[in-house]
């Protein structure tokens, strides 16, 4: 088959955009890194409750919630490229926020920046959104894992910059991190300029599509948005305690980084081929795959409190929500047109963020009342319910299916 020139554009239109979301990805996972490692323990020493010491964590996922709607509608109406730009000028402020704290010993002013640094997450969540935006159907999987894979290199950046800062300045442990923090976030800002994705036509805008009410009642978006936050929820739950749990249990911050490096690495890393291997088992199979890897962590996590227990249970902690999420995440995709786009995206983002905002408060709680343990214990519910909810719709599916095939009496 000879490629005609406006095939040929197209391609190179997708691949380009895949590399600028993909570079994004790693500049703002590298911050969101450094800022899940460093700030529980920024909090235990300058906040004035121990049991307070994931409330940054908890304002950052609560900014993100509170972000997703206003940062869809707001690139519905001016393009993803100057959007995306606005939210890193959001998390500028919230990293310099985030130094005048550490600089003060100010928990407020802290928790304020990481508030602020949740906002830009908020429009750094729809990268994955983006690359599928003009995607033909058969790239769009494989666009949305490959984005994802900007998190790989963040696996290991965001965690050094956190040790790289940790002493650089006297009696201010971290405060250089979050410069790192801030220049990492100018630079996607710059970056993203360069995506090529055209706004709504006037007639696409006028036209709003479905009820948003309509588009989530479908099984498909239920299913979908169910799986990409449990995904999302247990992974944040078990993450946020990670630094915590390590630290009680006598271990250097050499090593928590260590393992939130690799945990972050198995996280992106499969995204070179999740795509592929969604179009050979199907949505509702990667994520049930997704689900049984996160339920193996928790067992793994239950077994001791070893570096190794802790790496091997990150690990597949993070390889069970790549497949999870991107399989929920190209699942969704299924439930809107391109007219409904913005506002089936944001109402997933806030649906996620906002249960994710309840475990990232809830971890420091159980952590400080009830240990590492309990924190494991209570993601069994939330996955069993996931797996159940993917079953369910690969058997819905079937069963329409062979309804459509059934002639009409």
């Amino acid at each position: 088959m000879v490629e005609t020139p406006e095939l040929a554009r197209s391609r190179y239109r997708d691949r380009r955009n895949v590399a600028v979301l993909a570079t994004c990805q790693m500049l703002y996972n590298s911050g969101r890194s450094l800022l899940v490692a460093t700030s529980p323990l920024i909090a235990y020493q300058i906040a004035p409750d121990k049991a307070l010491s994931t409330v940054p964590i908890f304002l950052a996922v609560v900014g993100t919630a509170a972000a997703s709607i206003p940062a869809s509608l707001l690139m519905r109406r001016i393009g993803r490229g100057p959007g995306f730009s606005v939210g890193s000028l959001i998390g500028i402020a919230g990293g310099l926020a985030c130094i005048w704290g550490i600089e003060t010993a100010g928990f407020l002013v802290f928790c304020l920046g990481a508030l602020l640094f949740g906002f830009f997450s908020g429009f750094a969540q729809l990268y994955r959104f983006a690359a599928a935006d003009v995607a033909s159907d058969a790239f769009k999987s494989r666009a949305i894992s490959l984005v994802l894979t900007g998190g790989l290199v963040a696996a290991f950046v965001g965690p050094e910059l956190a040790k790289l800062g940790e002493h650089l300045v006297a009696d201010r442990p971290f405060l250089a991190s979050y410069a790192f923090l801030v220049g990492l976030t100018v630079l996607s800002g710059i970056i993203v300029l360069a995506v090529d994705i055209p706004k709504l036509t006037p007639e696409e805008a006028k036209d709003s599509g479905r009820p948003i009410g309509r588009i989530m009642r479908q099984p498909v978006f239920i299913v979908a948005t169910l799986c990409a936050t449990v995904g999302q929820a247990v992974m944040n739950l078990l993450m946020t305690s990670t630094p915590l749990a390590m630290n009680h249990a006598q271990h250097q911050f050499a090593s928590t980084a260590l393992v939130i490096e690799w945990h972050i690495f198995f996280m992106y890393a499969p995204g070179f081929f999740t795509g592929t291997v969604i179009r050979w088992l199907g949505v509702t199979r990667v994520i049930a795959i997704g689900i049984a890897l996160q339920t193996i962590c928790v067992g793994i996590a239950l077994s001791g409190t070893e570096v190794l227990n802790f790496w091997g249970a990150m690990a597949l902690l993070g390889l069970g929500w790549n497949f999870a999420f991107t399989a929920s995440t190209n699942l969704l995709t299924e439930a809107h047109t391109a007219a409904e786009r913005a506002k089936t995206q944001a109402a997933t983002n806030f649906i996620i963020f906002s249960v994710v905002a309840l475990g990232a408060i809830s971890s420091g709680a159980l952590m400080h009342a009830f240990g590492w343990t309990w924190v494991n214990l209570g993601a069994l519910p939330l996955l069993l319910l996931s797996l159940l909810a993917a079953l369910w719709l690969r058997q819905w599916r079937r069963s329409q299916a062979r309804l459509a095939e059934t002639p009409a009496a």
